[in-house]
C-alpha cells in the first residue's frame, strides 16, 4: 500500500502560521477569563450577573459563528479573520473602560460576536488537510488552543490587581487586547487564502444547512454532544472563580496558575496524544473515552477536599476535553460535503455558543441558590447522554484499520 505524499511546504507554513495565530488569539481570550468574575465583583455585579458576562459573549458569539463561517465560504477565509481578530481586541480595549456592569455585557456581546471566527481557523486548516488527517490536525489546533490557555491566563494573573478595583484590570485588558492586534497583523502579513474560489452563487440558507445536517446521522450526534457537554462546561467556566474563592480563597493569580498548568496537559495531549489514539482507535471511540474522562474529573472536583484533590479532577476534564473536541470537529468535516465545510462548522460552533449561553445563567443560579459545587454534578448527569450518543456513532463509523 503506497504512503500518501507530504504536505506541500506551502502547506505546512500555512499550518505553522495558522497555528501562532490561534495561539496568540486564545492567549488574550485567557487572559480574560480568570480576571472576569473579580472584575464584576469590582463593578458591584452579583453572582447572577457575572455569570451573564460569560453568556453576553456566547450569545454574540452563537449571532457570528454562521455568519462568519458562512462569509469565509463566499469571501475567502483571510479578510474573515483580519477583520474579526482586530474587531476582538478592540471590544477588549471597550471593556477596560466599562464604567457600568451594562456596558460591560455590551462589549462582551460585541466582542463574542467579533470571536465567532473559529470555524473559519478550522476551515482553513480543512482547507489544507486530507481528510485522513484532519483529527491530528485538530488536534494541534487544540494544542495551541491549550499552550493559549496556559500562557493567557498566567499572564492575566500577574497583572491584574484586584485591590484597584475596575482599574486593576485595564492593564491585562490592555495586554489581551495587544494579543489580537498580533494576531491580525500575522494575519495580514503571513496568511495566504486557502479558497481562492469565490462562492457567488446562490448561497443556502441557515435553515436549509441546518435541515441537512440533522438529518445526517453522524452530524446530528455529534452536534447533540457538543450541545450537552459544553452547556454544563460552560457553567463551571463561569462559576470556577467564584467556587475557587468560596472553597480555597483563591484570587486571579491562583485561578491564572491553576489555568497555565492545566494548559500544559492539554497542549500535550493535543499534540501527542490525540492522533497517535485516533490512528489507533477511531475518532468515536477516542471520544467515548473523553467523555468518560471528563465526568470521572466532575465527580473529583464535586467531592474534593482540598484544592490537590481539586486539581487531580480539573486534569481529568482537560485531558477529556483534550482528546473529546478535535474528534467531535473532526467527525463533522468528515461527514459534512467539501463546499459546506464552513457552514457546517459554523453552525455546530453556534450550537456551542447556545449552549455557552444557558450553563453560565443555569450555573450562577444554581452557585446561589444550590449549592457553589452544584454546576459539577449537573455536568456529570450531562455527560452520561452524551456517551450513549457517542457509542451510537461508533457503531456508525467504520473501524481503523
Amino acid at each position: 500500500m503506497s504512503q500518501a505524499p507530504p504536505p506541500p511546504a506551502g502547506d505546512r507554513r500555512a499550518l505553522i502560521v495558522l497555528l501562532s495565530v490561534i495561539f496568540l488569539n486564545i492567549a488574550g481570550f485567557g487572559l480574560v477569563i480568570p480576571l472576569l468574575p473579580f472584575f464584576g465583583k469590582a463593578l458591584n455585579a452579583p453572582a447572577w450577573q457575572i455569570a451573564i458576562l460569560f453568556s453576553a459573549f456566547s450569545f454574540g458569539q452563537f449571532l457570528g459563528e454562521p455568519f462568519w463561517g458562512r462569509m469565509s465560504d463566499r469571501i475567502g477565509r483571510r479578510p474573515v479573520l483580519m477583520v474579526t481578530i482586530a474587531g476582538g481586541a478592540l471590544a477588549y480595549v471597550a471593556l477596560a473602560f466599562a464604567p457600568t456592569i451594562w456596558l460591560a455585557f455590551l462589549a462582551r456581546f460585541v466582542g463574542g460576536f467579533l470571536s465567532g471566527n473559529i470555524s473559519t481557523l478550522q476551515g482553513s486548516l480543512a482547507d489544507i488537510t486530507r481528510p485522513e488527517e484532519r483529527a491530528a490536525k485538530m488536534g494541534l489546533m487544540g494544542s495551541a488552543f491549550s499552550l493559549g490557555f496556559m500562557v493567557g491566563p498566567a499572564i492575566g494573573g500577574l497583572l491584574a490587581h484586584p485591590e484597584l478595583g475596575t482599574f486593576g484590570f485595564q492593564i491585562p485588558l490592555f495586554a489581551a487586547a495587544g494579543f489580537g492586534l498580533l494576531s491580525a497583523l500575522a494575519v495580514f502579513a503571513f496568511v495566504r487564502e486557502s479558497r481562492p474560489e469565490r462562492h457567488k452563487g446562490p448561497q443556502p440558507n441557515r435553515m436549509e444547512v441546518l435541515r441537512v445536517s440533522l438529518a445526517h446521522p453522524i452530524i446530528l450526534r455529534v452536534m447533540l454532544i457538543s450541545f450537552v457537554v459544553i452547556s454544563g462546561f460552560a457553567g463551571i467556566e463561569a462559576t470556577y472563580g467564584l467556587w475557587t474563592e468560596h472553597r480555597f480563597n483563591w484570587g486571579p493569580r491562583e485561578i491564572g496558575f491553576a489555568f497555565m498548568g492545566i494548559g500544559v496537559l492539554g497542549a500535550f495531549c493535543q499534540a501527542v496524544v490525540t492522533g497517535a489514539l485516533v490512528r489507533r482507535h477511531g475518532e468515536a471511540l477516542v471520544l467515548t473515552a473523553g467523555l468518560a474522562a471528563m465526568w470521572i474529573g466532575m465527580i473529583f472536583q464535586f467531592l474534593s477536599p482540598n484544592w490537590p484533590v481539586a486539581m487531580v479532577g480539573f486534569a481529568f476534564v482537560c485531558f477529556g476535553q483534550s482528546i473529546c473536541f478535535p474528534c467531535l470537529t473532526a467527525l463533522i468535516s468528515q461527514a459534512a460535503p467539501p463546499e459546506r465545510q464552513g457552514e457546517t462548522m459554523g453552525l455546530n460552533m453556534s450550537n456551542m455558543a447556545l449552549a455557552r449561553i444557558g450553563g453560565p445563567i443555569f450555573a450562577g443560579q444554581l452557585f446561589s441558590l444550590v449549592d457553589p459545587g452544584a454546576a459539577f454534578v449537573v455536568t456529570a448527569i450531562l455527560i452520561i447522554p452524551a456517551v450513549v450518543m457517542a457509542l451510537q456513532i461508533l457503531k456508525r463509523m467504520p473501524r481503523p484499520a
